[in-house]
């Protein structure tokens, strides 16, 4: 299991740590692990996994309700 940093994390997301922290409240990001009194991660896992759902969520057509 790899534990990401937040630097690592932003490569990777490209969200600013305001809006992950946002994401995370709501439920709908990796909760984050804490590590120190100081310090916290993300599991690397758990963050393809969400991506691999973002990525999924474009190939299917948009569904309109009209």
């Amino acid at each position: 299991m790899r534990i990401l940093s937040k630097r690592q994390l932003k490569e990777l997301v490209l969200y600013s740590p305001q809006h992950i922290a946002r994401l995370e409240k709501a439920g709908l990001f990796p909760k984050r692990v804490q590590l120190g009194p100081n310090r916290v991660g993300w599991v690397e896992a758990e963050v393809l996994d969400w991506l691999a759902v973002k990525l999924k969520s474009r190939e299917e057509p948009a569904r309109h309700s009209y």
